[in-house]
Parts: structure tokens; sequence; C-alpha cells
């Protein structure tokens, strides 16, 4: 029973989703009660999936940096220009990231534009307190600019449950737009779904004449209460994720990272990296098999929702 209702919240929390059983509470809760009780549902994943545990910064190829939590990820493209800093996790975050950066030898005072996956707290809730300390611009995906602004007030799921300090915008993204700075070119793709603005982002990257094309994937997941077939949790919500699945399933990355760093094995490859270097880090089958999980998990859902019986759903 114990491995089930582990099973039950990792589902829940997401897949690829790794959980250990010491870092959870004996009694764990059922989906449906993480479903229904939003405080819950972060109160559990904060603690066990680390979001706000500081961890060490990591190069990963090149200009980019992780700078993030341990179960958070957040990047830094370091240029001759200054410096991009994509997410920046909880609102307790932003001075780990400040110390992070000063630790890698760089000054965040030199960040010049920060820009997200999505306008949830665990990605969206230091930007304000960065912005207020070293003045970078920010630019969003048009569909998430109102939940940034408002930090996440009347979310179509959460409510006003995980609101956070709201940001100003300064520039407002659009599908297939593109952010430069120095020698680092990096491309928004809407991907909604998980937000109705969720942005995978693609940067192209030449280090020592070698081309790394390297995605950070967003918009597929879902978290417990979410309705994505039966009475939708916003009107279109179905049609935009598979959308998403299909621009994912387009992309060809050499490697990938995300906001959830259990999703892409940060620890496992921090620590091949010591010995393999950049080769750690590239993993096309990874990438095809998250998005690949993504999606069953999504059609799982679609058919529990509308009763379809499971061996009519095989």
């Amino acid at each position: 029973m114990r491995k089930l209702a582990l099973f039950v919240v990792a589902v829940a929390l997401g897949p690829g989703t790794q959980l250990c059983a010491q870092t959870l509470p004996p009694n764990l809760p059922t989906k449906e009660q993480l479903a229904n009780d939003n405080n819950l549902f972060i109160s559990l994943a904060k603690k066990a999936l680390k979001w706000e545990d500081p961890a060490e910064p990591a190069r990963i190829v090149g200009p980019l940096y992780f700078v993030g939590t341990k179960g958070l990820g957040v990047f830094l493209f370091t240029t001759s220009e200054g410096h991009i800093l994509m997410n920046t996790g909880m609102p307790s975050s932003g001075p780990m990231i400040v110390d992070s950066i000063r630790k890698l030898g760089f000054r965040p005072e030199d960040i010049k534009i920060m820009i997200n996956g999505h306008a949830h707290i665990d990605h969206a809730g230091a930007f304000a307190y960065l912005k207020q300390q070293f003045g970078a611009q920010l630019a969003v995906m048009k569909d998430d600019v109102l939940a940034m602004e408002s930090g996440d007030t009347n979310d179509f799921r959460y409510a006003n449950d995980f609101a956070y300090p709201g940001v100003k915008v300064d520039h407002i993204l659009r599908d297939g737009d593109t952010v430069r700075m120095g020698d680092v070119l990096l491309t928004a793709y809407q991907t909604p779904g998980h937000t109705r603005g969720a942005t995978t982002w693609v940067a192209n990257l030449v280090v020592d004449g070698k081309p790394y094309v390297v995605a950070f994937p967003d918009g597929a997941g879902f978290n417990p209460g979410y309705r994505v077939a039966k009475n939708p949790s916003y009107p279109g919500i179905t049609e935009d994720y598979r959308r998403t699945h299909h621009v994912l399933e387009m992309l060809k990355p050499d490697i990938w990272l995300a906001q959830h760093n259990e999703y892409y094995d940060f620890e496992g490859k921090r620590q091949r990296a010591q010995t393999e270097g950049v080769k750690a880090w590239i993993d096309p089958e990874g990438y095809r098999r998250f998005v690949a999980a993504k999606k069953r998990a999504f059609e799982d859902e679609v058919d529990e929702e509308l009763g379809v019986p499971k061996s009519a759903a095989k």
C-alpha cells in the first residue's frame, strides 16, 4: 500500500517525478485529496521535491548555466553584452539565485532580460524581487502577461491560493518571437495547456565551433484538479494541450532542460558531467521519452474524465 500511495502522489505531481519515501509524510494523500486541497498540494511538493532548498550552480554548455534550487530549474545565459535569466523559482529563491550567479563569477547586475516558462508561483515567484534589485527587463508570452502582472491572482485552477508578488512586463511576446543577447538567440514557442501562455524556449548555441540546440519544454503537464476534457478548466484547453504535444514532438534538441529538475535528471547528469563534460547533457532520447510520457498521461486523463473503460482505451 505504501508503494501504491507513493505512485499516486508521483502521478499527481507529474510524469517523470521522482519521489523518495524518506522525504514524504507517513500518511500520503490521494490524488483526489491533492486536487481538493491546493495548500496540501503545494506544501507536499515544496518539501518532497526540494523547491526551496539551495543548490550549487553548474555550467551546462558554453554560456548556459544552472542557477536554480535543488528542485526547480533556473538558468542563466551569459554574454559580453549582458545576461538573460530564465525562470526564478519560488518567491524565496531570489537571494539564492543571486548567490549562485555571484558564485559562478558573474554579476546579477548584468542581467538585462528575464524570461519565463509559465506564470505559476514555483517558476515566476521571484521576478518582482530581481527586477526591483537589478532593473532587468521582463519579456513574457502574451497570454501569461496578466497572470505575471497580477501575481497569478484569479488563476483558472488555483484562484488566489498561489499568488505571488506581481511584476511589470516590459515586452509582450508572441509565438515565434526571438530574444537575442550577444551570441545567444532564443526562440519562444507558445505551448499552452498548463497555463494559457506557457512558453517553450529553444536556444541555438555554438560552442567551440559546434552547434547545440537546447530546448526547455513547457506547457504539457497538468496538476491534480485540472479538467482537460469534461467541464474543462478553461475553454479550448483540450485543443491547447494537443497542439502543444505536436509542437514539442517536432523539436529535435541535443540538450533539454526543464522547470522541474527531476524531469531531466539534473543531479545524475551533473555528476556525469564531471567526467564526461558536455556529453553528459546530450539526451535526445530522453527528450522523446519525456514528451511521449506527457502525451500519454494527458490522453489517459481525457479517457478517465470521459469515462472510457480502460480496456476500450487500449
